[in-house]
């Protein structure tokens, strides 16, 4: 059990270091060169999702450590329809 105490021990002292992780945001420089690979349009980067938001396709790339995941698949839709009536779970 001594290999475990140690594994413990390293998770509480990565907590009280610096606080949650924060998403890493991209470089500056690089987002001026990236478009979406989709519709070859610049990118709008969104801090509150670290995300690279195309407004125009309503889709979300996602920036993992850093480095934007900009794989078609990879993207999520933004377009939010508006909630139906009685849909909404109590």
């Amino acid at each position: 059990g001594s290999a475990h105490g140690r594994q413990c021990h390293r998770e509480r002292e990565r907590e009280q270091g610096s606080g949650p992780a924060r998403p890493q945001p991209p470089e500056p420089s690089l987002l001026r060169f990236l478009v979406c690979p989709l519709s070859k349009r610049p990118l709008r980067y969104e801090e509150a999702t670290n995300e690279l938001i195309n407004d125009e396709l309503g889709i979300a790339y996602p920036i993992i450590d850093g480095i934007p995941n900009m794989v078609p698949e990879a993207a999520r839709k933004t377009h939010k329809k508006p909630p139906a009536e009685g849909s909404e779970q109590p």
